[in-house]
């Protein structure tokens, strides 16, 4: 079966869209162990494995510092009206992991390093939680005034630093591969120029998040922002006028699905003008845009992912 990579969201670091690069077949069959189909698979299964895995785990990292944050004030006698309920959940994806596939060649080595540093990081955040929650529920910061809750949250801290480094560096040193695997697969896929313009325009998309972010922290500049609207509403708007036309019953759902991504990154271009204009006015970019967008984004990747599968 051939595999079609999937798209990591972008979180709040970078963006990790993978694109098919001219030339990367060749690349493919030099610089890396990419013999044919299978390996190629194994290559896209390993990056959609972990980038799924990435993603879901960094929202309950990013919860879990919620936590820790409110249980640092209440056992310090602070006021929190309610903690955070946080729901353990499995990770299926990086379980299907069982090793690093040959196909990313000399790189292999350092992947698996930073792997089992995620791994590791990932474990000991959730032992770390697991305490800090029974040193609350059975409100033993009554004893130490807190203490314990504080050491902790400086742990979870510091394990969620790495993890965020290592999970970054393999998403890094996979694209390569993933690139080359991909343009394999692709090949004869009936799918191909949809498949490749609706990445081009994840890719400007993910090029937007990280200019909005950039300027989210920092000054607002509407040229810049003017720019990237432009290029990415011209991409969506060639994207929509594609007469989705493949051969094949199986493909026959992958019409509204494709129309849906299209619809979904049309809206993302409504909400885009509406953050130009919010911002101009209020000389940065305001709260409530940024998290719109970022919703808005995430709506779009999940029907970008939807249609790709």
């Amino acid at each position: 079966m051939k595999k079609i990579i999937v798209l990591a969201m972008a979180l709040s670091l970078t963006a990790t869209a993978i694109s098919c690069k001219k030339g990367a077949g060749k690349m493919g069959n030099t610089v890396l162990n990419l013999g044919g189909e299978a390996e190629a698979n194994s290559v896209i299964d390993f990056n959609n494995n972990f980038v799924d895995s990435y993603k879901n785990t960094s929202r309950q990292i990013e919860s879990i510092l919620k936590y820790t944050e409110e249980a640092v004030v209440k056992s310090k006698g602070g006021n929190v009206l309610i903690m955070p309920i946080i729901t353990s959940s499995m990770d299926y994806t990086l379980s299907k992991i069982k090793e690093i596939p040959s196909g990313f060649g000399k790189d292999k080595a350092a992947i698996e390093a930073d792997f089992n540093t995620y791994k590791t990081r990932k474990e000991n955040i959730e032992k770390k939680f697991e305490e800090l929650k029974s040193y609350m529920n059975s409100e033993d910061y009554k004893d130490d005034k807190g203490a314990k809750a504080e050491a902790i949250k400086k742990e979870i801290e510091t394990d969620a630093d790495a993890l965020y480094t290592a999970g970054e560096n393999v998403i890094a040193k996979i694209k390569p591969a993933t690139d080359a695997a991909e343009e394999v697969v692709l090949k004869d896929h009936p799918m191909k120029e949809y498949i490749i313009s609706s990445k081009n325009v994840m890719n400007s998309l993910d090029s937007v998040i990280e200019l909005l972010g950039k300027q989210y922290a920092g000054k607002f500049n509407e040229a810049e922002a003017q720019k990237k609207y432009d290029e990415f509403a011209r991409l969506v708007e060639a994207n929509s006028k594609m007469d989705f036309n493949v051969k094949g019953q199986q493909y026959a759902y992958k019409k509204t699905q494709f129309e849906n991504f299209n619809k979904a990154a049309a809206n993302f271009v409504d909400h885009y003008r509406k953050l130009i204009r919010d911002s101009k006015e209020a000389g940065k970019i305001p709260d409530n845009d940024i998290q719109q967008m970022d919703s808005s984004y995430e709506s779009v990747l999940n029907s970008y992912n939807s249609f790709v599968k």
